[in-house]
């Protein structure tokens, strides 16, 4: 970190180290959404970024950068935001309800990269860190995040390349970590009403502060930085793919599933309306365009059909 009056190498965060620790993670987080919107720009070769910045009537704010009708990006949003209020919001209490009335701090970024060629999967990433604190208490604190792939016309090798990237940033972290964190990915982005994955996974990560703060920023970084390294290959592997009518009508369809994930399920769009938070920011992760289609089922041995056999948990690493 590059705040020298903060260091702390202990499980806890005390009261008097919250301002310097929330300083040091919003530098990273403002500095992770630069590098991703100059990367994502570059890749796409047509749009930039527009930048909305915006405040929150109860505390904090943030800035929302979306890129619309690009070559390579239908839709993308890099989100960073700083929020504070006099207590949580449900969606984040309901289950830890001894922190129900505590004055909170939330910040994070968010990524949604919706591509235009159906051969490109759609990706998620967000990293995020908690506190809330209350007079005369030690305050609670934990990192989140993590990041997700959904392909439309799923490639063996992407899905592959993509898993032995999150192996590998979650190595030094322990040698369980990437397992626990890819089985966390699949139990929650998973659609009930389904009975499918909402892709084929990743990493994910909650309320974790038991290896002490700075483990825990540590591989918050490692997130981050590690998401654009997994996906920019895939991006540029597959972005000139030929397509057609076909393909984007399936495209269309399958963009519904995220679209109910993200109002059905999704605890971090319950947060941010929950919290009164921006909602265009909120629910920038929604397609450009998406439908729904009546007891629809994809043709047998068609390129549509195969997607099912990717919407299950699977190993995709093999025997390291």
């Amino acid at each position: 970190m590059n705040h020298p009056d903060f260091e702390l190498s202990s499980h806890e965060l005390s009261s008097q180290q919250v301002g310097s620790a929330v300083a040091a993670i919003a530098e990273y987080l403002t500095g992770l959404q630069d590098r991703l919107c100059v990367a994502f720009q570059a890749i796409d070769g047509l749009q930039r970024f527009h930048e909305d910045q915006w405040q929150r009537d109860e505390g904090g704010g943030g800035r929302t950068r979306v890129i619309e009708q690009g070559r390579v990006f239908e839709k993308g949003g890099v989100n960073y935001s700083h929020v504070h209020g006099a207590q949580l919001p449900p969606a984040a209490s309901a289950r830890r309800p001894e922190l129900a009335g505590r004055r909170f701090q939330a910040l994070g970024v968010s990524v949604v990269m919706h591509p235009v060629n159906p051969y490109v999967p759609t990706s998620h990433a967000n990293v995020r860190f908690f506190v809330a604190e209350k007079p005369g208490a030690e305050p609670v604190w934990w990192f989140g995040g993590g990041f997700d792939l959904t392909p439309y016309y799923p490639f063996e090798q992407d899905c592959r390349d993509w898993h032995r990237s999150a192996h590998e940033l979650c190595r030094p972290f322990g040698a369980q970590v990437y397992a626990e964190h890819k089985r966390w990915c699949d139990q929650y982005f998973f659609l009930p009403h389904r009975n499918e994955t909402r892709g084929v996974g990743g990493l994910f990560f909650d309320d974790l502060n038991e290896w002490g703060f700075e483990r825990c920023f540590s591989y918050l970084r490692a997130v981050g930085d590690g998401y654009l390294a997994a996906y920019r290959p895939i991006v540029e592997r597959r972005m000139d793919h030929t397509y057609g009518e076909r393909e984007m009508a399936f495209q269309r369809y399958r963009r519904g599933r995220y679209v109910e994930f993200n109002l059905v399920y999704d605890r971090g769009t319950l947060f941010g309306l929950q919290s009164g938070g921006r909602t265009e920011s909120i629910l920038m992760s929604l397609p450009a365009t998406a439908c729904w289609r009546y007891n629809y089922r994809p043709a047998p041995d068609s390129a549509e059909a195969a997607l099912s056999d990717f919407l299950r948990p699977r190993d995709w690493l093999g025997k390291l």
